[in-house]
């Protein structure tokens, strides 16, 4: 036995007054006259030994109720496993994982449940002079502070699930930071917590001035089935086709699932799609036809029916069938009538012509290709001009005039990390082979080795080949050597080719099968095109081009219960949007500029990080613990306030002295009172 507060046993010098008073204690005798004392001496012997027995009687009880008293003031206790119990107040932080696998059910009753409840005991089982410190997932500011006993209990009410997740090494590390913030005598952690296999990294955490306890949460089944992901095939959704959609659905559990039903609801109107097979622990990737009948933004909505763990179950997402498609050919001289041609056919393509000494290049962002015709020299304004349209995600073409300037080319090509021209050369040559893998024409032909008629070229340059530069062929001459190559530049594509567009020199013009699907899926292409969807608490930062005036500069998302304006950095033609964790339910979020119409929408989804409800067992855990840490190894008949009064103060014995002292008093009494 131990004891907190040892100096108060010098108390029990206080039991030599009773001792002293009962020595010296001389009752005063009042004279009795009797008419006959034959009887006095035997009766007075039998009365003083009696009386000396009630006398010591009473004095033991109280010294007893005394020293009980004094040794309950001490708090005597027994460590438990050689536990070191400190005086003084105590820091105590208790993480409640409130993430989404908490929902899953152990006894009907969800796992969030039974962890508030173990919070509240952990609390209860402390003093009223102690601080404490509620923290979830959410990493509120409120959950930042140490707060009071009764203000801790009332804070843990008021947890609910979150989207929001976070690896257990982070939630230790902001416990250890509000634990430190204010001096005590004793600094203590509990994280009661499902302990997913995605989120435990307690190896991680290696602060040990601060002691952890581990509380796991088990639930009754670990069965989940979940929409991973969903995109477009083609970058470019075009309206009157169907574009087609693929969809992820993974199923996280050790059975097969089948028939899981998979639904669209595209701008607000639902229709089954079919239902899907998945073996265990593994993802079918199913196909979803998306006909588009009109331009602008679409919501759409994909849906499985799985419980009890549902908010995998949606997947929001949002795609935008712009009003036309513009292209920008730059021409030396006259116009190329092949390449009008070509795009004047759909009314979806807009083109426009402008001759290259007479360029509005602030209208470069408004186009999603540009093509540079016959052009036998380029300018240092338009160089610099093209290269940013290309880093912000331009697309670009370029076709050389035969008569074409090497050195005034070249530091162009150059400063786009492109391969260069080298000199030019009047001999036949025969395109043999098209790169079908590459997105310009992997998706054109049905039958890949059909006779195709393919270019043959008069005329062309030879090409540098730096592997530095990344050249990625699309179509091949003969001998190996490129005649059209993709270059890769910042956040666009370049493509060069070999052969300047003149029918003398060049027949690519009479390739339809060629020149044709080439020119519109250039045009089609967009490397920086909008993600379909975004995940709340992961996709924090959003790029989108700026349209911003200087009079107004305030962008803001709008959602179907909220709103709020998000961080906001203007680079350039770019703006970056912060979600800064503003983000707290799946759907869909307008962004709008001032008091204008509609800008973008954005679809958010849950993070998938919780989908997965694989969890470490007790063993398991018990492999990774620190040297400050320990599993509190309690089940639902387990007393927990009991558990955690004892780990943290031994088995407490003042109350039972303090009991003590109240049964020798009533000794006393009793004693004082019946014996006669």
């Amino acid at each position: 036995m131990q004891f907190i507060y040892p100096s108060f046993l010098y108390a029990l010098g206080i039991l030599a007054l009773p001792i002293i008073i009962h020595l010296f204690y001389f009752r005063r005798f009042k004279t009795v006259y009797f008419t006959n004392v034959k009887f006095l001496k035997e009766v007075k012997e039998e009365t003083n030994s009696r009386q000396k027995l009630k006398n010591f009687l009473v004095l033991l009880m109280r010294l007893l109720a005394i020293a009980a008293l004094v040794f309950a003031f001490a708090q005597p206790f027994i460590p438990v496993k050689d536990a070191q119990v400190k005086k003084g107040e105590k820091n105590i932080s208790v993480f409640v994982d409130n993430s989404f696998s908490m929902n899953a059910l152990s006894s009907d009753v969800p796992l969030l449940e039974k962890a508030k409840s173990n919070a509240r005991n952990i609390i209860s089982a402390y003093g009223v002079e102690d601080h404490f410190q509620i923290l979830t997932n959410d990493f509120e500011g409120r959950h930042q502070r140490l707060l009071s006993q009764e203000d801790a209990i009332s804070l843990i009410d008021e947890i609910k699930p979150t989207p929001s997740v976070r690896n257990l090494s982070q939630v230790l590390n902001r416990q250890t930071q509000t634990l430190n913030a204010q001096n005590a005598s004793e600094k203590i952690a509990y994280v009661v917590s499902d302990f997913q296999k995605n989120i435990t990294n307690l190896e991680a955490f290696v602060d040990t001035s601060i002691d952890v306890s581990l509380l796991p949460m088990q639930s009754v089944q670990e069965k989940n089935v979940s929409i991973d992901s969903a995109w477009f095939v083609s970058p470019i959704q075009l309206m009157n086709q169907v574009n087609p959609m693929m969809v992820k659905v993974r199923n996280y559990s050790d059975e097969s699932v089948d028939n899981v039903r998979l639904s669209l609801k595209l701008d607000r109107q639902t229709k089954p799609v079919g239902t899907i097979s998945i073996p265990a622990n593994s993802t079918v990737t199913d196909t979803v036809n998306i006909s588009v009948l009109q331009k602008g933004w679409h919501e759409g909505e994909l849906n499985i029916t799985d419980y009890p763990i549902q908010f995998d179950d949606t997947y929001f997402f949002t795609f935008n069938v712009a009003n036309e498609i513009n292209i920008l050919i730059i021409n030396s001289s006259q116009t190329n009538k092949y390449l009008e041609a070509v795009f004047s056919g759909v009314p979806y393509f807009k083109i426009k012509n402008e001759n290259s000494q007479n360029i509005e290049y602030a209208a470069f962002p408004n186009y999603q290709l540009i093509i540079l015709n016959d052009l036998a020299s380029i300018s240092s304004g338009l160089s610099s001009e093209l290269a940013q349209y290309v880093q912000n995600g331009g697309n670009l073409l370029i076709f050389p005039s035969a008569n074409a300037s090497v050195n005034n080319y070249n530091p162009f090509l150059e400063s786009i990390a492109i391969n260069e021209l080298k000199s030019f050369e009047a001999v036949e040559r025969k395109v043999s082979k098209v790169n079908t893998e590459e997105f310009v024409f992997n998706d054109v032909f049905e039958r890949n080795g059909r006779a195709m008629k393919l270019p043959v070229t008069q005329g062309n340059f030879n090409l540098s080949n730096f592997t530095s530069r990344g050249e990625e062929p699309i179509l091949k001459y003969r001998d190996g050597s490129t005649y059209l190559g993709k270059y890769v530049l910042g956040a666009g594509r370049v493509y060069l080719c070999a052969a300047p567009l003149d029918k003398e020199k060049n027949d690519l013009v009479q390739s339809g099968e060629i020149f044709v699907p080439m020119l519109y899926k250039m045009a089609i292409f967009a490397s920086k095109n909008q993600k379909v969807a975004y995940f709340i608490g992961k996709d924090e930062q959003i790029e989108i081009a700026n349209k911003a005036s200087e009079n107004e500069l305030v962008y803001k998302f709008k959602g179907e219960k909220d709103e709020f304006i998000p961080e906001q950095k203007n680079i350039g033609s770019k703006m970056l949007l912060g979600i800064n964790n503003q983000i707290k339910e799946a759907g869909f979020y307008d962004l709008i500029l001032g008091d204008s119409e509609i800008q973008n929408k954005f679809a958010f989804n849950y993070d998938r990080k919780e989908s997965d409800l694989k969890y470490f067992n007790a063993n398991d855990i018990k492999e990774q613990l620190g040297a400050k840490m320990s599993l509190l190894d309690a089940n639902e008949n387990t007393d927990l306030k009991a558990m955690v009064g004892e780990r943290s103060r031994g088995k407490v014995l003042w109350k039972w002295f303090v009991i003590a002292a109240l049964i020798f008093l009533a000794l006393e009494g009793l004693i004082l009172r019946l014996f006669k």
